[in-house]
């Protein structure tokens, strides 16, 4: 590892970019002692739109969890999925 006293953040010409890696470890070796940021002209610049959804917890005792995680597995889905579900159709008939 190099000493952050001696060597600046970055580099005044970094080693070359190689055009193919041989390997992923060979690329994560690379990227392991480079700063990705002396090699920007070679990235393309991309738009990204993210759903970046909120989630909560509710608390649920034990003894109700296991019975939801049965039900669940006897509908072949995950228990938060299906607590969703059972929610999701209260609040609509609630409303």
């Amino acid at each position: 590892m190099a000493d952050i006293k001696t060597k600046s953040r970055k580099q005044k010409h970094p080693d070359p970019l190689p055009k193919h890696f041989k390997s992923i470890d060979e690329a994560a070796e690379f990227w392991d002692t480079h700063d990705s940021t002396d090699y920007n002209e070679y990235f393309t610049k991309v738009d990204v739109e993210v759903d970046l959804k909120r989630t909560h917890s509710v608390e649920i005792d034990g003894k109700l969890f296991n019975k939801v995680r049965a039900i669940a597995k006897r509908k072949r889905m995950p228990a938060d999925r299906l607590v969703k579900r059972w929610i999701e159709e209260k609040v609509r008939t609630a409303a």
